[in-house]
């Protein structure tokens, strides 16, 4: 069940062998492993790192619907300019947590920085809200684009039964756990492939966007600050809306004690996918502007179909599968990262003891990836996933700018600390302000569905208390949780038999 931080203990199993539970000292430490014990292995070479991060990055957003930028901002130039100024902030940000990932060599991410800063309360109410509502819920909806996508040419003519769509959205989430928990040499080699087809889905969208500005059509730039005034509320909202599509460029940290040599690539890695995808975003988005007015492009459904039926004709068939490939690459990159928090999480005392079990063989974190598939199917069959989403997205900002403002306080706690990649201290203030600064924007400018993403937050605090700090615990109570949890004799059953089949 849950617990505190405890003495490493191995798990019996002929499949399962728990790799440490309690606080232990990370992969780059230089006491030796004992004989026998599983570990994750260093498997994240530089450009799987790149691929994690590019890949998770660019899901369907970007070809769907990027009008939420260009609805707050009233007009084309101002749209582009705070695509590239959020591209700028996310690479300030990304430079921070680079930081983070070569001093505090743990995986984790937000869990695993805001623990080292502020200590396990509010790390664990990180994880509360990541396992129960926020990762399932955002792994339903790219999921649910991935569905709706790869069955787009099938139904060219009519509209797509909702059912079709839930029951392929299904397979897919299934497909991307039975894959992360198999092997995570092919988790990163299909995340690379299918890294590449979003980039060439991009470039396919840039090259005629070029192409048409060479030829001169430059009508939709003309005077490309005219239009409708950003409101005082509308910029602060297209900029939330900017940084959530560039949200994923902290993933490679959940996974940091599997890089190789952490000090260069998670860094370089950080680096060049910024930069990738911020110069990818613009052009693409300049692409748009070529051939689809403003008026237009708010109008569109699927922006990057629209434009592909102008310019490209019959080859237009090929958008949907490459956006279905895109969300494809995003669920795989956000299981294998996110898995690692839980694991984490789990080895530290803060989750079921059982989530930080490794797979002997395959070195995988098995219950660590599966336990997020029966809350998936759980929310893509019950959940209305995108109020849920809309309730809970300020949580994700609030943490990241809290863990930013914790790499300044650890410069003045823990002065000592060895830094092998050092940030100007102006990044790290400048990004926590603006992650701040969001999350209470929108406290004000939409209190109802933010109030109740914070009340869901806030359950995290007697949550720690009741599961946590209360030892005393009486037995009806620990049974309730013994068949409540993951730490049930049945799921153990299975988890130790699963092995057998994958």
């Amino acid at each position: 069940m849950f617990r505190k931080a405890a003495l490493p203990t191995v798990s019996n199993g002929s499949y399962l062998q728990g790799q440490a539970n309690g606080k232990l000292s990370s992969m780059d430490s230089e006491q030796p492993a004992r004989e026998g014990k599983v570990v994750l292995k260093k498997k994240v070479t530089l450009l799987r790192g790149i691929s994690i991060i590019i890949g998770t990055i660019i899901g369907a957003g970007i070809f769907i619907s990027p009008k939420g930028i260009l609805k707050n901002t009233g007009s084309v130039g101002m749209s582009l300019t705070v695509w590239t100024v959020c591209g700028i902030l996310s690479l300030f940000g990304a430079l921070c947590y680079a930081e983070l990932g070569t001093c505090i060599k743990k995986s984790g991410g937000h869990y695993t920085y805001i623990l080292e800063a502020f200590g396990p309360l509010p790390a664990f109410v990180r994880v509360w809200v990541e396992l129960l509502i926020i990762r399932p819920a955002a792994t339903a909806v790219i999921s649910l684009a991935f569905g709706r996508y790869i069955l787009e040419p099938f139904f060219m003519q009519c509209e797509i039964p909702e059912l079709a769509i839930k029951l392929i959205t299904a397979v897919g989430i299934t497909l991307v756990m039975v894959l992360n928990s198999t092997s995570v040499s092919w988790s990163a080699r299909i995340q690379m492939f299918l890294t590449f087809c979003k980039l060439v889905a991009i470039l396919i969208i840039i090259v005629p966007g070029v192409i048409q500005l060479i030829k001169g059509e430059t009508e939709h730039f003309k005077n490309a600050f005219a239009g409708n005034d950003a409101s005082i509320m509308g910029l602060p909202l297209a900029f939330y809306s900017g940084m959530y599509a560039y949200s994923g460029w902290f993933y490679l940290n959940f996974v940091t004690e599997e890089v190789e040599n952490p000090e260069k690539n998670i860094p370089l890695a950080i680096c060049i996918s910024m930069i990738i995808v911020t110069v990818g975003y613009v052009l693409t988005n300049v692409a748009y502007f070529t051939t689809i007015s403003a008026g237009e492009l708010l109008l569109s459904k699927a922006v990057a179909v629209t434009f592909a039926e102008r310019l490209m004709g019959d080859f237009s068939l090929a958008v949907p599968v490459f956006v279905a490939l895109s969300c494809f690459g995003s669920m795989n990159g956000g299981v294998f990262a996110v898995s690692r928090m839980f694991f984490v999480a789990s080895r530290e005392g803060h989750l079921p003891e059982i989530l930080s079990m490794i797979h002997v063989r395959k070195h995988t974190p098995l219950p660590a990836v599966i336990v997020l598939h029966p809350l998936t199917m759980i929310m893509l069959f019950n959940g209305d996933l995108y109020s849920l989403l809309n309730f809970l997205s300020f949580a994700r900002w609030l943490f990241i700018g809290l863990v930013v403002a914790g790499l300044i306080y650890l410069r003045y706690k823990r002065p000592d600390m060895p830094r092998p990649f050092k940030v100007p201290l102006f990044i790290p203030a400048l990004f926590s302000f603006t992650c701040l600064f969001m999350v209470a924007l929108s406290l004000y400018s939409d209190p109802v569905n933010t109030g109740i993403g914070f009340a869901i937050t806030l359950t995290g605090i007697p949550a720690y208390y009741l599961f946590i700090v209360w030892d005393n615990k009486p037995k009806w109570f620990r049974k309730l949780l013994g068949k409540s949890w993951c730490g049930t004799s049945l799921l153990q059953e299975f988890l130790r038999a699963l092995p057998m089949m994958l």
